[in-house]
């Protein structure tokens, strides 16, 4: 009773500035969903599979077909959607070794389009796919890596995926920075990801987050179930990792800007005994994600009759949707606060939280609670543009608690939570 009488002061007291944008539709986020276009992805996917195979360790001179050819035609596709877009190679030697059955230059493509904000264009939001494909002839060193190998799904739908999201969002400016990556090398073990993310780590770059898509282009299953409305989304343990904050992220603004579709949380870091590019940004520390479809279809996977007529172009495109629903909100918002102390002062029993100022100059905060048993948050309270909190008999043990800064603009950062690490005074008897 005396929990729910401070809930409903608070959603009183939202000043009408906070109250814009705040859990409900930003028209300009909104303009930019509604900009994905299935034609484009058609004829994206369409030159993609022209290329016969995209193998890593394929013909690199070819100016039609080969991992080259696609690497090449990918550039100039980004360098065509904005003047704004830093578009470069990330260029690596890769000696030979595994699967890498003799020396091989292995490029990513990389497209950066910078934040607006002198403070928040150091923080990177990332959108991945693999552009290399292989059929399962082309795994050993004793078969041509020229097998025919289309990969539409695997990753065609992935790398399509960014090259549309890059086409609508360079057409925008975002006070965060953007990056769009193509990367190759993943089906011999995550070599441009492994390769980018210790690159990312010895520069010390500052990644939010990573949205990697990898087979978001089917929605008929193996066995033969449609999952046109659903998209998975994995991440890695702990329950509150970082990790788990950007696919929260992710259903959230999905859904709020695409709602018939449903984004299903899985709480593992991948799919048993598999992996995809987001892996190498987690070991390497960065919050990372796996988009992909509902239930996956093996037959086009790693197989020559992985071809357009596998994709359903519509659930692609909700695909994206969600993608960029998502991206741009986390561009446009402002930083997360970072936490103080999580207490059960004044009386003892209660739920007393701190944290310090965003960066920049916020409208407000949010907290978030959850019981420890629900995947979700559960409850929301704008506590105003403060620094400190008390709900009044609600028990630090029983609950997960979180803050979140709010824009002026009413924009929703990702979720600062107070985990058993973060919080010392949880750990004291009182």
């Amino acid at each position: 009773m005396r929990f729910a009488f401070i809930l409903l002061l608070s959603i009183l007291a939202i000043p009408a500035d906070a109250q814009t944008g705040w859990k409900t539709v930003n028209p300009e986020i909104q303009s930019i969903v509604d900009s994905v276009s299935k034609e484009s992805l058609e004829s994206m996917l369409r030159q993609l599979e022209a290329f016969e195979t995209r193998n890593t360790m394929s013909d690199q001179t070819s100016p039609r077909t080969g991992i080259g050819a696609a690497r090449q035609w990918i550039y100039d596709q980004f360098k065509s959607f904005s003047p704004r877009l830093e578009v470069s190679f990330d260029t690596h030697q890769i000696p030979k070794g595994g699967r890498i059955y003799h020396d091989v230059e292995l490029r990513n493509v990389i497209a950066v389009l910078p934040g607006s904000d002198p403070i928040g264009k150091n923080r990177r939001f990332i959108i991945s796919g693999h552009y290399d494909s292989i059929s399962e002839t082309s795994y050993t060193a004793g078969s041509r890596s020229e097998t025919k190998a289309p990969g539409v799904n695997d990753d065609g739908s992935g790398t399509a995926a960014v090259l549309e999201a890059a086409r609508i969002l360079s057409k925008f400016e975002f006070p965060h920075t953007l990056v769009f990556v193509a990367f190759a090398g993943e089906e011999q073990g995550l070599i441009g990801s492994g390769r980018l993310a210790k690159r990312a780590k010895d520069e010390h770059w500052m990644i939010d987050g990573v949205l990697n898509n990898d087979i978001v282009g089917n929605s008929i299953g193996g066995s033969g179930k449609n999952h046109n409305q659903t998209l998975r989304v994995f991440s890695e343990e702990p329950n509150d990792s970082p990790s788990r904050q950007i696919a929260r992220y992710v259903k959230e603004a999905g859904e709020r800007y695409t709602p018939a579709v449903n984004v299903d949380l899985i709480f593992r870091h991948d799919r048993f005994a598999r992996g995809g590019d987001h892996i190498s940004f987690n070991r390497v520390g960065f919050p990372a994600v796996r988009i992909t479809v509902a239930e996956e279809n093996y037959s086009r996977q790693h197989t020559m009759d992985d071809t357009l007529e596998g994709i359903d172009l519509n659930y692609l495109s909700r695909a994206v949707r969600i993608n960029v629903a998502a991206l741009a909100s986390l561009a446009k918002a402002p930083s997360a606060p970072k936490l103080g102390a999580l207490g059960r002062q004044p009386s003892g029993y209660d739920a007393n939280l701190k944290w310090e100022p965003a960066e920049g100059n916020p409208g407000g905060y949010v907290v978030v609670m959850r019981k420890t048993t629900s995947p979700l948050w559960e409850k929301e309270l704008y506590v105003g543009n403060v620094l400190q909190f008390v709900l009044k008999d609600v028990s630090i043990d029983e609950w997960v608690f979180g803050v979140r800064t709010i824009g002026k603009d009413g924009s929703e950062s990702l979720t600062s939570v107070w985990t058993t690490s973060a919080a010392p005074e949880a750990r004291t008897i009182q």
